[in-house]
Order: structure tokens, then sequence, then C-alpha cells
């Protein structure tokens, strides 16, 4: 039997595994082990050893459990609640202004958090029936819940991008960097079409009435201060490291105590609170070191085949594809697996393939995990297993539908994949930031 054969099979057994609803690390774990043993024999039992060492001494890896307890911490001790207070007043005068704060609430959050789920669940318990309350249309709103927690994966601080980071041997920093000025324009896209569609259809999101409206100037001072000290955090946790002032580590360790002093004064530091966190931050470091864990075993094997050699020899030399023709049908696999998987899962069995590739073909790589990072975006809004779909179905009221779920991510997606056709033609939306503050190190 021969390599490429090998490994095809190796993937097609991995994806038949995946479909089985097991958890991601155990199934690609086990189909790793077994194709080592069954190939090299009992020499490949030094494989996982090597791959958890190579994991234990990535030392940027430590930012992940500070960076999540940091978000959980603001998220717990209801600093989002007061966030989307400040948001309400000060845009509920324009049409569609709920929802553009919304946006901006989800921006705020993925700088504080850089989870998706952490966007989705404050979004549907805080923005969602406040909007619908106030007659915005459930299918827009819908789709700006979706849309807006997606950033949560490309802001800074991302866990994909520390996840694209670990296996694609990039380092962390300048794919935060990275991340930044897309996740920016995005964000910036959603804003720009919820105010024109808004303005065209005022039923689909009313200005607020005039009672709620008049609220003193004093009192939007004041609640301006809902904001002062997440700001605050982001600052002393991206501000310090753009300045040269902290290594990534350490700004991901004053994040952390940032947030957990925020809470002290603000009064909400309890026991429950802290319990909560901590629960919830070992509970998804744990599931990432092992996703981790079991992807390295798995490219460890693949590599050991020759798979990405194969892949480029067939699309370069065989098929003599344009290389921007390559790019585009990675992107087009992306979605395509992202309407069955999370991104997990999908970065876990094409980086093996792609990674390889992509640098083969020239491109750069910071950048590539930013194209893969929106990519992912887009296909958490994918039907028909979009991973956000079904969160906004568990977490949305009654009122609102499967089919209203699906009909509300249509036009974001349009304008997500705007948004991905822009940083693949001007890559320096990506790669510029991170060339500017690297090059004054």
């Amino acid at each position: 039997m021969s390599y490429e054969l090998i490994a095809l099979l190796m993937f097609v057994s991995m994806m038949l595994l995946l479909f089985s609803g097991q958890r991601v690390f155990g199934m690609i774990g086990f189909v790793a082990a077994a194709f080592s043993l069954a190939l090299w024999g009992e020499g490949a039992f030094e494989m996982p050893f090597n791959a958890s060492f190579v994991l234990l001494n990535w030392y940027p890896l430590v930012t992940l459990p500070m960076f999540i307890y940091m978000g959980y911490m603001l998220s717990e001790s209801g600093i989002a609640d007061d966030l989307y207070r400040m948001f309400h007043v000060w845009s509920g005068p324009v049409r569609g202004g709920l929802a553009i704060g919304t946006i901006g609430l989800m921006v705020v959050i993925s700088a504080m958090n850089g989870l998706s789920v952490a966007g989705m669940s404050i979004g549907a318990s805080i923005a969602l029936p406040a909007m619908l309350k106030r007659g915005y249309d459930k299918v827009m709103v819908t789709g700006v819940i979706q849309a807006g927690s997606s950033l949560g994966i490309l802001v800074p601080p991302s866990v994909v991008l520390v996840l694209y980071g670990m296996i694609a041997r990039q380092p962390v920093g300048q794919l935060w960097l990275a991340g930044v000025l897309p996740g920016l324009l995005l964000a910036g896209l959603f804003i720009a079409y919820i105010a024109i569609r808004c303005w065209l259809q005022p039923r689909l999101g009313p200005a607020l009435p005039p009672e709620e409206r008049n609220v003193p100037f004093r009192e939007k001072l004041r609640l301006l201060r809902a904001g002062i000290l997440p700001f605050l955090i982001f600052f002393l946790m991206t501000g310090l490291f753009l300045m040269g002032v902290t290594s990534l580590v350490e700004s991901s360790a004053v994040g952390a105590a940032a947030a957990t002093l925020a809470a002290l004064v603000k009064g909400r530091l309890t026991w429950a609170v802290m319990e909560e966190t901590i629960r919830k931050t070992l509970s998804i470091s744990c599931m990432f070191m092992w996703i981790i864990l079991a992807a390295l075993s798995f490219g460890a094997v693949f590599d050991g085949l020759g798979a990405g050699k194969a892949l480029q020899s067939l699309f370069v030399e065989r098929w003599e594809l344009n290389p921007w023709t390559i790019l585009i049908m990675m992107q087009l696999s992306f979605i395509l697996m992202g309407m069955f998987l999370d991104d997990t899962a999908m970065l876990v069995i094409v980086a093996p393939l792609y990674v390889p590739l992509v640098r083969a073909l020239g491109f750069d790589l910071i950048w590539y995990g930013v194209l893969y990072t929106i990519t992912c975006q887009i296909a958490y809004m994918t039907p028909p297993f979009g991973y956000n779909l079904f969160l906004m179905r568990a977490m949305a009221p009654k009122e609102i539908t499967l089919a209203d779920i699906y009909r509300s991510i249509i036009p974001f997606v349009a304008v997500m994949v705007v948004g991905l056709a822009l940083v693949m033609i001007f890559p320096e939306l990506a790669t510029w930031l991170p060339k500017e503050v690297y090059s004054r190190r």
C-alpha cells in the first residue's frame, strides 16, 4: 500500500470517527496512535511523548488560561451588563442604534475573552431581549448577535489563533496583532450594513422612544464610566505589550490580575464568582490542551507519511493550478467542513496538509492564519450544522424559530465574504500591524 493511500485512509478514518459524536481530541488521537503503531511498531510510542514535550515547552501557551480566566471573570462579575447599558443609552437614539451598540459590545467582549461562546451568551441574555422588547425585527437582531459573537475568534486575544500558532509554529503575538485590523474591518462592515438597512427600513430597528432617549447628559457621562474599567484592562494588557514593556505572557498575567481587581473594585468578587470563573477556565483550558496534543500527534504521523508533499505535488505539478486558485479551494474546503465540524476539528484535520502547502506556495503564514479564522467565522454561521446556529437556537426565546435563525445569517455571511475578499486582496490589512510593532523591538 502506498503512503498516499495510507494518508487518505487515515484522513477518512478520522472523519468517520468525528461524525460518531465522540470527543474530538479522543478520536484524532486514537487515529494517530493506531496508524503510527501499525506503520512503525512499538517505536511509535515515542511520538505522543515527543508531542507532549513540544506542547509543554511552548511557553506562549501559558497565555491561554490567563486570557480565558480574564474573560470569564469580567463576564461572571456582571461588568458586561454595565457595558451594554452604556452602549444602549449612547447609540439608542439612532435607527438601529441598539444593534450597532451590540456590535460595539461584542468587540469589547471579544477583546476580553477570545471565545465566540462568551459573546453569544452575553448577547443572547442581555442584548436580544432588550432589542425585541423595543420592536426590533427578530430576524435581524438574531443575525446581529451571531455575527457579532463570531468576532471573538478573530479579535485578540483569540484562542483560535493560539491553536493555529501552536500547530503552524507561528508566533502568537504576531497572529493577534494581525487579527486587529481585519476584526475592526468586519465590525465596521457589520455596523455599516445595520445603519444602511435600518435607515432604508426603519421598522427593522426603530430608534428608542423619547422617554428612553431623553437621558440627562450628566447621566450619559456617568454611564461612560462603565466602559472605563474594560478599556483600562485592555490598555494594560495590549498597550504595555505593544510598547515593549511586557512580554506576551506577562501581558496575559496583567490582564487576568486587572480583571480580578476590577471585580473587586465593583464589589462583585464573591466566592461564587471566583469558583465559577476558575471552573470554566480549567474546563476550557484542559479541552484545548488535549486538542493541541492530539493535533501534534496526528501531524507527526502525517509528516512522516509525506502527505503534505504529496498534496503539493498533486496541485502544483500534476494539475498545474495557480497558487491563488489553490488558496481559494482551501478556503472553500473550510466552509464545507464548517457545516459539520467546529473550528478546532477543522484546524486539526487540515493543518498538517495545508500549512506546508501554504508555505510552499509562498504565502505568509501569519496572513493565512487570519484568512483561516475569518473563514471559520463564516463556517460557524453556515447551515445545516453551523456551530453558532445551534448555540443561538439553544439561547434564543421560543418566538425565534430555527428558520428565523437560518434566514438571519444570510446578509451577514455576505458581509463577511466581502471582508474575507478584502483581506485576501489587501494582505497588508493583516500583515502591516505585526510588522510595524515587531520592527521596533
